[in-house]
């Protein structure tokens, strides 16, 4: 039965874990590594690093792909991560259909 003191320690893990996913970096590259976006484990972006050869004025749509590219890879892998993480905060209480 799910009583009160289960539903105390989930809470306690789930923000524990936010926390903890607060903190978690993830590095995602594209182009050979000359675009890198990272992102934490809440799924946002907390910095873009573009390497000085890829800036062509002439070509910026070019760039502008690259970093979205690098956005896109880190949010997925900071969801994952988090999916995976709290997956198991949740799933050790033996609640259905978690």
């Amino acid at each position: 039965m799910f009583n009160q003191r289960m539903m105390r320690q989930m809470q306690s893990r789930l923000e524990k874990m936010n926390q903890e996913l607060g903190e978690l970096r993830i590095e995602a590259s594209v182009g050979g590594g000359v675009v890198k976006a990272v992102a934490n484990g809440q799924q946002q972006i907390v910095s873009v690093a573009i390497d000085p050869s890829v800036v062509d004025p002439d070509d910026v749509e070019m760039l502008q792909d690259l970093i979205v590219a690098a956005m896109n890879e880190a949010l997925t892998q900071a969801r994952d991560t988090a999916a995976k993480r709290l997956s198991g905060v949740a799933g050790g209480l033996g609640l259905p259909g978690l």
